[in-house]
């Protein structure tokens, strides 16, 4: 007797948070069940047969209702129901996450002469992402880079960059970025608000973050992608140096362009192999 019903997402995620509301035809609610971890509601509250209205609910996804009815067993199943996301863009299932360094790049561009750019990527790196369950603007990410995987494909220009002129890698090894907190910019596109730790400077830094997409990879795994942007300014994180050149033009800019491309695999840890 009483009540089952499995709530998914239009990709077939589990909705864990969903709550199933039953009204009788006068508008009286008979029974409320929530979900469980797989999405499941189970209920064993006898009903009288007849008809009844079903609303789903769960926060970040639009509402449904529809009629059902119960038997003379006293039992409706319901199956599948599917909640489409509020702003019709579905995201990844919650928990933990786990960026994979060899298909995300951490890059940075600044101009050089005041007419070209030189473009930089760190190439030893280490994120994680723990997307909320309820309302994914409480989703938080935390990332560590090593200072001294500078790469700008000059090995005279990355020795520079590693030295106390600017990023000084013996004495602050480690960038760090712990995000505070997320705001909606878009139905797939967010204001990530955050700490960055910078040659030992603690300033708060805002991503421009980008949802691209979620699915299955090649080793079992499942895969979310994101790029993120931002603009960094030398100075907020005390690397002063510079060059002028001929007619007063910096030989560096005092601004760096961050551009971020992730890859990041459900789970706490990434696949072997």
């Amino acid at each position: 007797m009483g009540l089952s019903a499995r709530i998914r997402t239009r990709d077939g995620w589990a909705v864990s948070h969903a709550v199933v509301t039953v009204t009788d035809m006068t508008g009286t609610q008979v029974l409320r069940a929530e979900a469980d971890a797989e999405g499941a509601v189970r209920d064993a509250t006898a009903l009288t047969p007849g008809p009844y209205v079903v609303i789903v609910t769960a926060v970040g996804y639009a509402p449904t209702a529809s009629t059902a009815i119960v038997t003379a067993s006293g039992r409706a199943e319901l199956g599948p129901v599917t909640l489409a996301r509020q702003g019709g863009t579905e995201l990844p299932p919650p928990g933990p996450w786990t960026v994979d360094p060899a298909h995300s790049s951490v890059a940075a561009v600044a101009q050089h002469l005041g007419i070209s750019s030189v473009r930089g990527r760190f190439t030893d790196f280490t994120a994680r992402i723990e997307i909320a369950p309820d309302e994914v603007e409480k989703s938080s990410v935390e990332a560590v880079i090593r200072a001294a995987s500078i790469d700008t494909g000059n090995g005279m220009r990355d020795d520079h960059l590693r030295s106390p002129d600017f990023l000084d890698v013996e004495r602050f090894p480690e960038i760090t970025y712990r995000s505070t907190g997320l705001t909606a910019a878009g139905s797939d596109r967010w204001t990530v608000h955050g700490e960055l730790t910078l040659h030992g400077v603690v300033r708060p830094v805002e991503l421009d973050l980008a949802y691209l997409g979620t699915g299955a990879d090649p080793w079992g795994g499942t895969r979310a992608a994101f790029r993120a942007t931002t603009e960094l300014r030398r100075e907020d994180f005390a690397m002063n140096y510079n060059q002028v050149v001929q007619a007063g033009i910096a030989a560096i800019g005092t601004t760096l362009k961050v551009e971020l491309d992730v890859q990041a695999v459900q789970g706490e840890s990434l696949p072997q192999g």
